[in-house]
């Protein structure tokens, strides 16, 4: 029982002697610190200024250096965090899906339905993107048409049921494609360019070198056209699942046969045909007799030069002798 008692007051006994030897220690320097502090100060104090900027600058870069490695960690951690989420999968209320349709219809008149399903198209809140129209060249040839409609997903089956009356349908598709896991990496990655964005702003407002300044700003000219890559790539593929795309093909269940005229028609309409031959005919020749009038004096020398040459080559024949009888002599 004694030695427990020796061995735990061995330890309180050198505490205590320490103790008092740190409190005779501070005693006794006190005056000298005093009385160096007043006439010595002076330079100490004159030569601080002195090294300050240079403390300032080294304090700056290592603040720069300590924000730089904490955004490359905060970085790297939403980035793990951006990894994690995707791959889990965030649950959504509803699938976003990419509607597209398909109706292939055969109507009375290609002409009339154009109108109708672009009526369709504005009641239902839509557009018309595109409109091709085949008229047909020859009698016998079906008339066809397709158009294009984007229209509101949530409105695509009344559009569908709203086409179906127009004709006959001969063919109608829907096909739909899931994009929710693309709109929440799309999310998350904007999430953390955001982020990083606002970590470089608050470092550029920092003071630091220039070299430091210039990478800083680099860095944030990279995040922000990813930002604005990424921000367009999500409003795309957004539009594309607010609103639903129907290719409509319109097809004449006849071929149109334009009605035939009449006797009295076909009558005149060939009499108009001769008139007018006959008048190109007589300004032919009214033509014609004009180039004939203005090449004459061409014309009249070829064709005196041909009369003396012809006349030239003819053979020169001597006149005929002519017989000369005397005259009887009287007995």
């Amino acid at each position: 029982m004694n030695r427990q008692t020796r061995i735990s007051f061995k330890p309180a006994l050198l505490l205590s002697a320490l103790m008092g030897g740190m409190l005779i220690t501070s005693c006794a320097s006190a005056p000298s610190s005093s009385m160096d502090s007043a006439p010595g100060a002076a330079p100490m104090e004159a030569a601080a200024p002195l090294a300050e900027p240079a403390d300032l600058a080294a304090n700056d870069l290592a603040t720069n250096d300590l924000a730089a490695n904490d955004l490359a960690t905060k970085q790297a951690v939403a980035n793990q965090a951006v990894a994690t989420e995707v791959a889990a999968g965030v649950p959504q209320a509803a699938p976003k899906l990419v509607k597209t349709a398909q109706v292939t219809l055969t109507v009375d008149s290609v002409k009339q339905s154009i109108a109708k399903v672009t009526a369709i198209a504005r009641q239902q809140q839509g557009d018309l993107l595109g409109l091709q129209d085949q008229i047909p060249p020859d009698q016998g040839i079906r008339h066809t048409a397709s158009l294009q409609l984007r229209v509101p997903s949530a409105q695509l089956d009344a559009t569908l049921n709203a086409l179906t009356v127009l004709g006959t349908v001969q063919q109608q598709a829907i096909t739909a494609e899931d994009v929710s896991t693309q709109l929440v990496d799309f999310q998350a990655r904007l999430r953390n360019l955001r982020n990083t964005e606002t970590m470089l702003l608050k470092i550029m407002t920092r003071s630091g070198g220039i070299s430091d300044v210039l990478k800083v700003s680099q860095e944030l000219s990279n995040v922000r056209s990813q930002i604005e890559q990424i921000d367009a790539q999500f409003t795309d593929l957004s539009n594309r699942v607010a609103y639903s795309v129907v290719n409509v093909n319109l097809e004449e269940s006849i071929a149109s046969i334009p009605p035939q005229p009449p006797l009295a028609g076909e009558l005149q309409e060939s009499w108009e045909q001769a008139s007018h031959a006959v008048g190109q005919f007589t300004v032919g020749l009214m033509k014609l007799g004009i180039w004939l009038v203005a090449y004459s004096p061409y014309w009249l020398t070829l064709a005196i030069a041909a009369t003396v040459f012809l006349q030239r080559r003819r053979p020169h024949t001597p006149p005929p002798a002519t017989d000369i009888t005397e005259p009887p002599t009287a007995g």
